[in-house]
């Protein structure tokens, strides 16, 4: 069984997202699965609108659920979490937060624990062969699975 980690703010949540979860809750077979929510005050950040952190949340909730995973859920006000501090077999990311993570173990080495096994999944493509993703779909140019709605101008 193993310990696995992933973090993100899942909005909207889209294939690309789900293949990131889906990929978590095999790697934790059962074991622990922690996954870290961008809180609301870090998804302010973000260049679309975020719905609230509950509906996030409850929204993850229900597809782990659908994978048999009850994973543990925290609000994240940064982008390490406690990826700095606890120990983790796996950190599942997307290439987007890659760079993160190969941060993480940078910092974790410095203090002297063994890094986290960096577990990478690739981009899921819309229609137009172009990365799913959330800024995508709230400009209307794509759905969550992908499907093309508008070309880009």
């Amino acid at each position: 069984m193993a310990c696995v980690v992933v973090g993100g703010t899942f909005d909207p949540l889209h294939d690309g997202h789900r293949a990131l979860l889906k990929k978590a809750c095999e790697l934790s077979n059962g074991g622990g699965l922690l996954i870290g929510l961008t809180s609301d005050r870090m998804a302010k950040n973000k260049s679309h609108k975020v719905d609230d952190y509950r509906t996030r949340y409850n929204a993850i909730m229900e597809l782990t659920s659908a994978q048999g995973i009850k994973p543990e859920i925290i609000k994240l006000d940064d982008p390490y979490g406690p990826t700095l501090r606890d120990d983790f077999d796996y950190i599942v990311v997307s290439p987007e937060t890659y760079p993160t993570a190969l941060r993480i173990n940078e910092i974790r080495e410095e203090n002297g624990m063994r890094p986290i096994e960096i577990v990478l999944v690739d981009y899921i493509l819309a229609d137009d062969g172009l990365p799913i993703s959330s800024s995508r779909i709230s400009r209307g140019e794509i759905d969550e699975h992908g499907r093309v709605l508008k070309q880009p101008q």
